[in-house]
């Protein structure tokens, strides 16, 4: 079944080893680098290719022991052939998950966006406790996270905010995140205890280095301007705020959180940069195909991902039909059950896109 797809990747890992000693893709840093990620998958698919014909192989030769006339040998036969086919079924099930195609992004750190949408002051409250909630669980998983801009409003909520989260496994984790999170509640404000629905936004993009996507200096329009609301009064007095807008795509990123104009600037960069690649991304998975996108997200960030209804301690995820009842905990940043059902349902999907 797996025999001739382990076969073809092992043929294309030598090629790939023997490429690792050309001295010009050496000298190549990107291609090298490249080449190495490419060596690093296959040789996992070697080794297995290896494990799986010395099992196929054992399993052929204990087949015609079966019918020894030793009725010895043929009891132990049958024995372990029993054995070998569940060590053939847990090879398969290792070579089905390797076989699909790792995500290019998974060992990228992300820049994280998040907007109040219909709601008004709940909605930017609701901003906030997403911010906190993805930020305690990079916490609990070691992962480090830094404010690259914001803007508050005056009860502790943001219209929006922006921050980068960096550590192993990062996108993997937070790619399933981005549209529409919807929220069921009472507002403290609200005197008479009517539950209201407000939304926010979530988008997640893969930090991009200079190597993923290239700015042009001539692209840009770079503005100045005094930076507005929390900060005392240092913010009023010098133009630190940064605002760049890239011009053959309309993109308009800012950044006013750091006193500095160049910090201020390294991080809309950063920001610009990020949402160029993601956009590159969208372009060529269009260019692929619209059918083969995976349902689990589609990284439309109009689109409805998840509810919190806090009357009934209930969030569900749409995508997946999946609800948990501890919405106290995720929001102190216990997402991992949450997280596990959409990788799970991400492989199944992957898994069938790939044997279909």
């Amino acid at each position: 079944m797996y025999l001739e797809k382990l076969r073809l990747l092992n043929a294309e890992f030598k090629e790939v080893e023997i490429k690792l000693g050309d001295l010009s893709i050496v000298l190549n840093q990107e291609e090298y680098k490249k080449i190495l990620k490419q060596y690093s998958y296959l040789r996992l698919i070697a080794e297995k290719y290896t494990q799986y014909s010395k099992i196929l192989s054992s399993i052929k030769d204990t087949e015609e022991l079966k019918n020894s006339e030793d009725p010895q040998i043929k009891e132990l036969a049958f024995a372990e052939y029993g054995e070998l086919i569940k060590i053939k079924n847990k090879i398969e099930s290792e070579i089905k998950e390797l076989l699909i195609p790792p995500d290019p992004n998974d060992d990228k750190n992300i820049i994280v966006e998040i907007r109040a949408g219909t709601g008004g002051d709940e909605a930017a409250l609701f901003v906030g406790d997403l911010y906190r909630m993805y930020t305690r669980f990079a916490e609990k998983n070691g992962w480090k996270y830094e404010t690259l801009d914001s803007n508050p409003t005056g009860l502790g909520g943001y219209k929006e905010i922006i921050f980068e989260i960096s550590g192993n496994g990062v996108w993997r984790y937070f790619k399933f995140e981005k549209g529409t999170h919807r929220v069921q509640r009472v507002p403290e404000t609200e005197i008479s205890g009517r539950v209201h629905t407000s939304a926010v936004t979530v988008a997640i993009f893969p930090e991009a280095e200079e190597v993923d996507v290239e700015i042009k200096m001539e692209d840009l329009r770079i503005d100045t301007y005094r930076s507005s609301g929390a900060g005392g009064q240092h913010v009023n007095k010098t133009d630190s705020a940064i605002r760049i807008t890239h011009l053959p795509t309309g993109l308009v990123v800012a950044c006013q959180d750091e006193r500095s104009q160049i910090k201020n600037r390294a991080k809309a960069f950063k920001v610009l940069r990020a949402k160029l690649y993601d956009r590159k991304i969208l372009e060529n998975t269009k260019q692929i195909s619209n059918e083969r996108k995976l349902q689990v997200g589609s990284g439309d960030r109009s689109e409805k991902i998840r509810t919190y209804n806090y009357p009934q301690n209930r969030i569900t995820d749409h995508r997946i039909g999946y609800s948990v009842h501890n919405i106290n905990e995720v929001m102190d940043g216990d997402l991992s059950g949450l997280v596990s059902k959409l990788i799970e349902a991400e492989m199944e999907f992957k898994l069938k896109e790939n044997n279909g």
